[in-house]
């Protein structure tokens, strides 16, 4: 049986939990409030001092439920013992932070972030669970063709604030692009329109540090979805502390740095051959004839960062929502009403066919 970790209020004993609004340790009881940092030192000293609790024993056996774990089938889930109520606590071999299912106690699951697991750096949340309702609700309203029905009878299921593993990398990257360009000039007399291309051959190179590109480490959360919740600011990461995660989940890796070498490779080449097109000024045209880019192997950290995901129902479709804990960007996709892009389509031709018959009208008056 694996051990848990949680943050008691060394004045009432209560369950501290890490508030984003105010960046402290909160407890809901006493009101009591604690700078992260000055718990370490506490809870290390009380964890090393407390006991694993037994498992209770069952008083008769029961026989028929459940099947047996297949061959590595088990190996994805792992069990805990709350030691606030001595509940078992079941859950995924990458879920790193949690909450104990009987009495809410937000626990963190030492054994996945210790060791060679443990994240350099964490970004603490700055945007709170009401704030993520509430971007939700403008987000869904500001939506022009939102299917009415969603905007307004859409059922909030689940509100979840999670840490979401990142590898970021470092790399020292030289690059240099060759571009055919041309420059075009107009001009006329009284007999003659004249039109004249100059061929330019444009050259660029250059040496370029990237810091702190991002590479998701879940398999759970897509792609897609991270980067649009970008950017994140490094520059408000903290050393990485168990205490930021009392009270949200949070998962660790299950992409190895070395799985997201090719994606973050791919990033940064994308960067370097952005940063030398916008060096090109004045061009009529531009294309690509060649291109080189080397990237260095550099550095690389294992950070934690903020993300709210929020799940609403309507006419039994789940649909998800994300915000950026520290900034709060929102992104999502509703339901679209096809009346309403019906009518636009309609107002669009109308318009257009207006136009038209305007036109025809002024050339059959001149």
């Amino acid at each position: 049986m694996a051990d848990t970790q949680d943050f008691k209020c060394p004045r009432c004993g209560g369950k501290l939990e890490f508030d984003a609004a105010s960046q402290q340790m909160v407890c809901p009881f006493c009101d009591a409030t604690f700078d992260p940092e000055t718990l370490r030192t506490a809870s290390d000293e009380h964890t090393a001092g407390e006991a694993e609790q037994p498992l209770p024993a069952a008083d008769a056996q029961w026989s028929g439920a459940g099947q047996s774990w297949s061959d590595g089938e088990d190996a994805s889930m792992q069990s805990y013992i709350c030691r606030s109520c001595g509940g078992e606590i079941i859950s995924e071999a990458t879920t790193a932070a949690t909450s104990c299912p009987f009495c809410g106690n937000p626990v963190v699951l030492s054994g996945r972030v210790s060791g060679t697991l443990k994240p350099d750096y964490v970004i603490p949340f700055k945007q709170t669970k009401e704030q993520a309702i509430e971007a939700m609700k403008g987000f869904v309203k500001g939506k022009r063709f939102a299917l009415q029905s969603f905007v307004r009878d859409n059922r909030l299921q689940e509100v979840k604030g999670i840490y979401v593993p990142f590898w970021l990398f470092d790399s020292d990257v030289y690059a240099a692009v060759r571009y055919d360009a041309t420059k075009t000039r107009h001009w006329s007399d009284s007999d003659y329109n004249y039109v004249e291309t100059s061929k330019y051959d444009v050259y660029r190179s250059g040496t370029m540090r990237f810091e702190n590109i991002p590479v998701d480490g879940s398999k759970k959360m897509a792609d897609d979805l991270m980067d649009s919740l970008e950017p994140f600011f490094f520059d408000e990461a903290v050393d990485f502390q168990t205490a930021y995660l009392s009270g949200f989940l949070a998962d660790k890796y299950d992409v190895t740095m070395e799985e997201s070498l090719p994606r973050a490779n791919q990033r940064t080449q994308n960067s370097a051959k952005q940063a030398l097109a916008h060096d090109v000024h004045g061009y009529d045209s531009l294309s690509l004839r060649e291109e080189t880019v080397k990237i260095f192997p550099g550095k690389a950290k294992y950070v934690l960062y903020p993300v709210w995901l929020l799940n609403t129902k309507h006419l039994g479709k789940t649909y998800t929502f994300a915000m950026n804990g520290q900034t709060g960007k929102f992104i999502g996709n509703v339901p679209v009403s096809k009346g309403r892009l019906a009518g636009l389509f309609s107002a669009v031709t109308v318009g257009v066919a207006a136009a038209v018959f305007a036109i025809g009208l002024l050339s059959g008056l001149f």
